[in-house]
């Protein structure tokens, strides 16, 4: 039987999805979805509008948005810290607890090792025949097989993350870019490349990859490193783009090994 191919995994969603072999079918049902556009559409919009001073009662009076706000206020403790903010960083929190949601990739992994799935208490779940359930969980301990990918995030960007990404255009450029694309904050990068052996690690790969880019060491507009260090984790999760966010996608190289 033939098996569309695939190089990495995904989710459903990073809380309660397995990881399942992600083809290109399944992803660009995934970045042209509904749902992902619905989400990510909010939320640069939001971004735009607070940046440039904009009026935010479209927002404001969401039915949403005002239940998100009953819900934080409401917590012990955190709720008055909440009830404190402006309203533009409500609608943040918001609007990133909403991408928490979206589906995600794990670039830098092609397969799971399938474990017995339990209960909060630790008990094996079992099917109606009594058999444990097994599921693929995001966890370092279960990574079966690596995909020789490797993820870069440029973060909080003062300048168009497209003038970023065509800097890999130039020739001769030490690596391989197999997708990039926009954040759904509007304001990252999302490169996605070839590791390079001679260079070492994924921590390695990426500090050469933000020197080669001329953004190591510098500052975003949120006074914090644009080079985002969190990504040296191989079941790091990238969230799903917009299909009208990606700048780049070499299918070939993505998909197939």
């Amino acid at each position: 039987m033939y098996m569309e191919q695939f190089r990495f995994t995904y989710q459903e969603n990073q809380f309660t999805g397995e990881c399942l072999p992600c083809t290109a079918a399944t992803f660009k049902n995934i970045v042209e979805s509904a749902s992902v556009n619905n989400t990510i559409t909010t939320r640069q919009a939001i971004e735009k509008a607070i940046d440039n001073g904009l009026s935010l009662d479209n927002w404001i009076n969401c039915a949403n948005f005002r239940n998100f706000c009953i819900k934080q206020t409401a917590r012990p403790r955190a709720g008055e810290t909440f009830a404190a903010l402006p309203v533009e960083q409500k609608l943040q929190q918001w609007t990133n607890s909403q991408k928490m949601w979206l589906p995600d990739f794990i670039f830098g992994v092609r397969e799971f090792a399938a474990i017995p799935k339990t209960d909060k208490q630790g008990n094996p779940i079992l099917d109606a025949e009594g058999k444990e359930v097994l599921f693929r969980r995001r966890l370092q301990s279960s990574i079966k097989e690596l995909s020789a990918l490797f993820m870069f995030d440029a973060d909080h960007l003062t300048c168009d993350p497209r003038e970023i990404y065509e800097r890999t255009l130039r020739s001769n450029f030490p690596w391989k870019v197999r997708l990039a694309h926009k954040t759904s904050s509007g304001h990252g990068l999302r490169l996605v490349c070839e590791a390079n052996l001679y260079v070492g690690n994924i921590a390695d790969n990426q500090i050469e990859l933000g020197r080669e880019l001329g953004l190591l060491g510098q500052l975003g507009s949120t006074g914090k490193p644009i080079c985002d260090d969190s990504c040296i984790d191989a079941s790091r999760i990238s969230y799903a783009p917009r299909m009208c966010d990606i700048y780049f996608i070499d299918e070939n190289g993505l998909f197939n090994l």
